[in-house]
């Protein structure tokens, strides 16, 4: 479900970009067999579609030929063609298949020309992409796992929404790990309000590229955890963050296969280097049988959203005359952990920021 369009005006400063990393590109129930559509991730235009077998594929939007969107020409469900002369290309591998101007006299071999093609995965109703660092090129490597949303059992309902933010990475990380906006930002009768704020003590644990808010009992100011039916100390919730850019959420009642659950995969993911995209696909078994219950999770996590991205909209005209900025302890350090995250990853030395357990204290 998608919410408000932004203007460009609007965007923020840039920031640095992680490569060699999977991120989502757009919603894989768009792309029909046969069919090509367009986005852009990490300011690479990309041109995404499903071959006939009901493979889905990712190429730069670029013909290596003369430099025109490979977009403007066509797909015939096998190979995309170049508008311009018409090339044509295997788009899983990228390798040119037909060079028509190419006549008997000539040596070159069309199939030792390739246009970029970046790895592709549908996993969880996203067309998922690996941008590659640089120097990766095309030789064959490991490459991480596709994130996947966790789920608990066979039968679940899922949603999706998705809304775009004028701002950079960065900023949009930090406002979605931000745990003290909660009662301003959100305040509607069906989730808390300012005077719901209580100080609140949470534990956190280094993981491999991020850190965990070990499980803990959910906020008694938050209604809809009420919803679950058997609100109580058996329920417990856990956050995952764990970089580039992914939020893990999951919230379980019970045990074994009675048990009621709710999970969330939450990615802010860069489309240019000044302007990001916030998706939230979530999952869960609670009230399965229930008519209309997606509609439902949907409309009001599609408000829960917005408010988040009018928020960030307004925040973006500040951010365009480029204040100075200050994060404070303990509320902010969880922002402290992804920039220094963010840095080693990008000098390549590893270090994590947390050397062990830490409890953190905070008023929301």
């Amino acid at each position: 479900m998608p919410l408000q369009t932004l203007s460009p005006i609007a965007a923020g400063p840039p920031a640095e970009l992680l490569f060699g990393d999977w991120y989502p590109a757009l919603r894989s129930g768009t792309l029909a067999r046969g069919r090509t559509r367009t986005a852009l991730l990490l300011g690479i235009p990309l041109l995404l579609g499903r071959k006939n077998d009901g493979t889905i594929f990712a190429m730069r939007d670029l013909c290596p030929h003369r430099g025109i969107p490979l977009s403007a020409g066509w797909f015939d469900g096998e190979t995309v063609q170049c508008k311009y002369h018409g090339w044509r290309f295997e788009p899983c591998t990228g390798q040119c298949r037909e060079i028509p101007s190419l006549t008997s006299a000539d040596s070159l071999d069309a199939t030792r020309i390739y246009a970029s093609s970046f790895p592709c995965e549908d996993r969880d109703g996203y067309a998922w992409v690996y941008i590659p660092a640089a120097g990766e090129g095309r030789i064959a490597k490991a490459l991480p796992p596709v994130p996947e949303l966790p789920k608990f059992s066979t039968k679940f309902r899922s949603a999706h929404l998705t809304a775009d933010l004028p701002c950079n990475v960065d900023h949009g990380i930090i406002g979605l790990m931000d745990p003290a906006h909660g009662p301003f930002v959100h305040q509607a009768w069906w989730w808390r309000s300012q005077a719901s704020i209580h100080e609140k003590t949470k534990h956190f644990e280094p993981i491999p590229e991020g850190f965990r808010m070990a499980a803990h009992a959910p906020s008694k100011n938050s209604a809809p955890y009420k919803l679950l039916g058997v609100y109580g100390e058996t329920i417990t919730t856990t956050i995952d963050f764990v970089l580039p850019n992914r939020r893990y959420e999951t919230i379980r009642a019970g045990e074994g296969e009675d048990a009621k659950w709710f999970s969330s995969l939450t990615t802010v993911t860069p489309v240019t280097p000044s302007t990001c995209r916030i998706d939230v696909a979530a999952a869960w078994n609670i009230f399965y049988s229930v008519p209309f219950v997606t509609s439902i999770a949907t409309f009001f996590g599609a408000r829960f959203v917005r408010q988040d991205q009018q928020t960030m909209i307004e925040q973006a005209e500040g951010l365009r005359h480029h204040p100075s900025l200050m994060l404070i302890d303990d509320a902010d350090k969880p922002a402290k952990w992804y920039f220094a995250l963010k840095q080693a990853r990008l000098k390549g030395t590893g270090e994590h920021p947390l050397s062990g357990p830490v409890s953190l204290h905070w008023r929301s």
